[in-house]
């Protein structure tokens, strides 16, 4: 190297002034290699390698960036805009400025800790009208899916501490019933909990839990649920349970066209599912049409024997009315 005096002359800036750096720890600093990790959390953390190449600092520095925790993909990209930044700074000391460059990166974009996540939505999830935006400063990723004139965005905020703490999730826009609404909300909140919480009783068997990220699966629940949603007919009439616009939406829960969804997550009209609970056959109980699955809901909780018995009841009513009817003629 031509300029040893200069490149000792840097190697004391780096030793004096690496510790301005939030959380930086300096591992090595010799003409041979500069490194120093950069601490932000448990998960965000990397260390900028560097070596000095020939006519250095008239060519810019090779940098490296490692992480155990961040993807290769990530890193490598950071190398890259470190590689861009060095650039300006030809014939100057570059090993602080790229330094500065790394921990405002990692300041500045805290939605780094999930990029792979993003990338792999983008390109395997995502349906062509669906739309991802990140928000940065406010540390959050929103998604908005649609279909047909039906639209849903959710917002979810990464936590600092992210994966291992819980994504905060909110609808801020729907054109769903309430209770489809909620339910849709409910289960990606314990998505995310379940990918940062072990299970306080394990059961037999199951595979040693260990903690995942949960941007992905949590969007990969939010695009499955939605689009599945919008294209669902009721098992019964054979019709679409939701109607072509999200204004003429049943809102009523009685309503015979309000949307009823079971646990075996088929749908149907109330009005549908309701004629055909309270008819026979009622041995074993109903069974929906779609899986064969034994139905339950909130809404009809009777046992099968008393359902049955009522309607008896109802047949034989009619009777006695349609004979006081044949009678009177």
């Amino acid at each position: 190297m031509s300029d040893n005096w200069f490149i000792d002359s840097e190697l004391e800036t780096v030793k004096s002034e690496y510790e301005k750096i939030q959380g930086a720890t300096l591992d090595a600093c010799v003409p041979d290699m500069v490194r120093i990790s950069i601490y932000r959390t448990e998960y965000k953390q990397v260390a900028v390698c560097f070596i000095f190449p020939e006519d250095y600092p008239d060519m810019p520095i090779i940098t490296e960036i490692k992480s155990k925790t961040m993807s290769f993909k990530f890193t490598t990209g950071l190398a890259q805009l470190c590689d861009e930044e060095v650039k300006k700074m030809l014939g100057e000391e570059q090993i602080m400025h790229v330094l500065l460059f790394v921990a405002a990166f990692l300041d500045e974009n805290p939605l780094c800790v999930c990029s792979d996540e993003i990338s792999w939505l983008k390109q395997n999830c995502l349906k062509q009208t669906d739309r991802i935006k990140l928000n940065q400063q406010m540390s959050q990723v929103i998604v908005k899916f649609k279909e047909g004139s039906y639209k849903m965005t959710f917002q979810l905020t990464v936590p600092d501490n992210y994966p291992f703490d819980n994504l905060g999730i909110e609808c801020i826009e729907n054109l769903f019933p309430a209770d489809f609404h909620n339910m849709i909300k409910m289960q990606a909140i314990e998505i995310a909990r379940k990918c940062v919480t072990p299970p306080i009783k394990p059961k037999p068997k199951q595979p040693k839990w260990k903690l995942t990220p949960s941007v992905k699966p949590v969007i990969e629940f939010l695009d499955e649920i939605f689009h599945y949603i919008t294209k669902q007919t009721c098992a019964l009439c054979k019709k679409a349970v939701l109607p072509d616009n999200p204004e003429n939406v049943i809102t009523e829960p009685k309503h015979e066209l309000h949307a009823d969804k079971l646990y075996c997550d088929h749908y149907y009209h109330y009005g549908c599912l309701d004629a055909y609970m309270k008819t026979p056959p009622f041995e074993g109980g109903k069974k929906c049409l779609s899986c064969n699955e034994r139905i339950f809901h909130d809404k009809w909780k009777l046992p099968p024997t008393l359902i049955e018995k009522r309607w008896a009841h109802k047949q034989a009513r009619q009777r006695e009315l349609d004979e006081v009817v044949e009678f009177m003629q």
